[in-house]
C-alpha cells in the first residue's frame, strides 16, 4: 500500500462558512505526518472527517483503502485515536480503563504488555487520577495501541507537560515509528515537530499553504529557523517595527 491516508480536495462548511477548503494531502506508511496550524486553522475538522464522524462537504477521504463513512466500524477496529480533551471518571483505575478500552474491540493487545512498554506497569492499580500529567498522556496512547491499530492519531500530546514528561512521550512516539506504525499528529510545539515528523502539512484559514519536509519549509521561507518559518506560513509574526 503506497499510501494509509489520502485527502484530496476535501471540503467542509459549517452555517456556510468555510472550515476546511480543498485540502489534500497523502500520509505514507509507518511515517510520523504532522497536521499543523493556529487554532482555528481546520486540523480538527480535517480529523473528524478522516476518521469519519464528520461528513466533508466535497472532496474524498481514504483510510487504508478504506471510506471512513461506509467502512467506519471496519476502520475503528485498525486505527488507534487519542484525543487532547480525553477524559475519565475520577475514580476509575488503570486496570479498569484498559479493560474497558479492551472490550471495544474484537482483537486487542494485553494491556499489561503496553504498560510495560511505555513504564507505567507499577501504575497498574492506581486510580487514573493519580498519575502524573506525563503518565496520563503515555497512558492515553497505551489506550489507542490497545486495538493493536495500523493508524494512530495523536492530539497535543504534550500539551502541559514539563520538559522531562515532553521528552518521554517523544520516546514513545518514536517507538511507535520504529515499530511500523503509521502516526498523525498534531502539535502546537515546533520543536516537537521537528523532533517527530518525517512530514509536514501547515493549515491556515482552512487551506493548506505548505506541505513537505521540515527543512523544505525552512529553505523555502526567509528564515533560518523552523519556528519562524512556520509563523512565517501561517502569517502569525509580530510587527517588531515598533519595538
Amino acid at each position: 500500500m503506497e499510501t494509509m491516508i489520502e485527502v484530496k480536495n476535501l471540503s467542509k462548511s459549517y452555517h456556510q462558512i468555510p472550515a476546511v477548503r480543498g485540502v489534500s494531502f497523502a500520509v505514507k506508511p509507518g511515517e510520523v505526518f504532522g497536521l499543523l496550524g493556529p487554532n482555528g486553522a481546520g486540523k480538527t475538522t480535517t480529523i473528524e472527517c478522516i476518521l469519519g464522524t464528520k461528513a466533508p462537504d466535497g472532496g474524498t477521504v481514504s483510510v487504508m483503502g478504506m471510506d471512513p463513512k461506509r467502512d467506519r466500524k471496519r476502520l475503528f477496529e485498525q486505527v488507534g485515536v487519542q484525543f487532547q480533551e480525553a477524559a475519565c471518571q475520577d475514580k476509575i483505575t488503570v486496570k479498569e480503563l484498559c479493560k474497558v478500552t479492551q472490550s471495544l474491540y474484537k482483537t486487542s493487545v494485553e494491556p499489561l504488555v503496553l504498560l510495560e512498554q511505555f513504564g507505567l506497569s507499577e501504575k497498574y492499580g492506581s486510580r487514573v487520577s493519580e498519575l502524573s500529567g506525563g503518565q496520563r498522556q503515555r497512558l492515553f496512547i497505551v489506550l489507542a495501541l490497545i486495538p493493536d491499530p495500523k493508524v494512530v492519531f495523536l492530539d497535543e500530546l504534550t500539551t502541559g507537560l514539563d520538559a522531562k514528561a515532553r521528552r518521554d512521550v517523544w520516546k514513545c512516539i518514536s517507538a511507535l515509528k520504529g515499530n511500523g506504525l503509521t502516526v498523525l499528529l498534531t502539535s502546537h510545539f515546533m520543536d516537537e515537530v521537528e523532533a517527530l515528523c518525517d512530514r509536514i502539512s501547515i493549515l491556515k484559514s482552512g487551506c493548506i499553504v505548505y506541505s513537505g519536509t521540515v527543512d523544505d519549509a525552512v529553505a523555502a521561507s526567509p528564515h533560518e529557523k523552523f519556528e519562524d518559518a512556520y509563523l512565517w506560513y501561517t502569517e502569525e509574526e509580530m510587527n517588531d517595527e515598533s519595538l
